[in-house]
């Protein structure tokens, strides 16, 4: 198709696009093309605009290290990544879901943990957290032999790949369920944090006067033949950004009953006041069981 005018453009694309042998592609290109087109006629994308947004998809693509994922933090910062979430678990967005946000910073190969054991590893000052869960499915009956991998950012806001001070694998580790589907542990209590703002995600925060905060919250990823890989984020609800988090990854699924407690622990003798205590039950749906690709080594 000769092209006359800029209305020839979308169609003749589109042409192309239906061409596309893989069905499932063929649907994605068709939309994004005209939804693509669509937007740039919305906004009357000008040339410098054009040559600006390329250089800045580039600029994401290089900042991409062993440690570092920026298409992680845009999709985030844009509600892409919760989106995307919330329309693929709670049966395609009709229910509550205890599915969240992978993260930038999920590991491979935690070390295993036996059940009561500490996930801290290095000397990690903060108080006390004792976290007793549970893996069910949507029944309420219990999961056993699950494996579960559980990660936080330290009390000073940060994850052990990002800060030398941590020893590696510190505030990681990996559990299994027993036959009532429980898992516990020992940790010291989180904080939130910002996120990088070094990069492009940074710009786009401080053009649009947001913060960059996220609020306090425990990892888990989970994982049993049967079901879909769980993963989740069970959020602090006294955090002072729980309602402003900058990922739009807080639900009300996700909030936890983190307890405060002012008196020592009744059976474990080295812990003063305060400590905090979280019950938590993760819900897990019928599924592939299919481990995502780690954000970073």
């Amino acid at each position: 198709m000769r092209i006359e005018r800029q209305q020839d453009v979308t169609p003749a694309v589109l042409e192309v696009m239906a061409r596309t042998r893989d069905p499932r592609l063929r649907e994605i290109m068709i939309s994004l093309v005209t939804h693509l087109h669509g937007f740039i006629r919305d906004v009357r994308l000008t040339e410098a605009e054009f040559r600006e947004a390329t250089a800045i998809l580039n600029e994401i693509g290089a900042l991409a290290s062993d440690t570092h994922n920026e298409f992680v933090l845009m999709a985030g910062s844009l509600g892409v990544s919760s989106l995307v979430c919330l329309l693929n678990n709670g049966d395609h967005g009709n229910t509550e879901t205890s599915q969240s946000l992978l993260g930038p910073f999920w590991r491979l190969n935690a070390p295993r943990v036996e059940n009561g054991g500490t996930i801290v590893r290095s000397d990690t000052p903060g108080d006390p957290l004792f976290v007793n869960a549970r893996v069910i499915d949507g029944q309420g009956r219990p999961i056993a032999g699950a494996e579960v991998d559980v990660w936080h950012a330290s009390p000073v806001g940060l994850y052990e790949n990002q800060d030398p001070e941590q020893a590696e694998m510190n505030l990681r580790g990996k559990f299994t369920t027993d036959a009532e589907g429980r898992f516990w542990f020992r940790s010291v209590m989180m904080v939130g944090y910002p996120i990088p703002t070094d990069g492009v995600v940074g710009r786009l925060l401080k053009a649009q006067d947001r913060h960059p905060m996220r609020p306090a919250h425990l990892h888990a990823l989970i994982f049993k033949p049967g079901f879909k890989v769980l993963i989740s984020q069970v959020y602090d609800p006294n955090d002072p950004h729980i309602d402003s988090d900058v990922q739009f990854g807080v639900t009300k699924a996700l909030l936890g009953d983190f307890v405060r407690h002012d008196a020592p622990h009744p059976s474990v003798t080295d812990v003063p006041a305060p400590w905090y205590s979280l019950d938590y039950a993760y819900v897990m749906e019928a599924g592939e069981a299919v481990l995502p690709r780690p954000p970073i080594k």
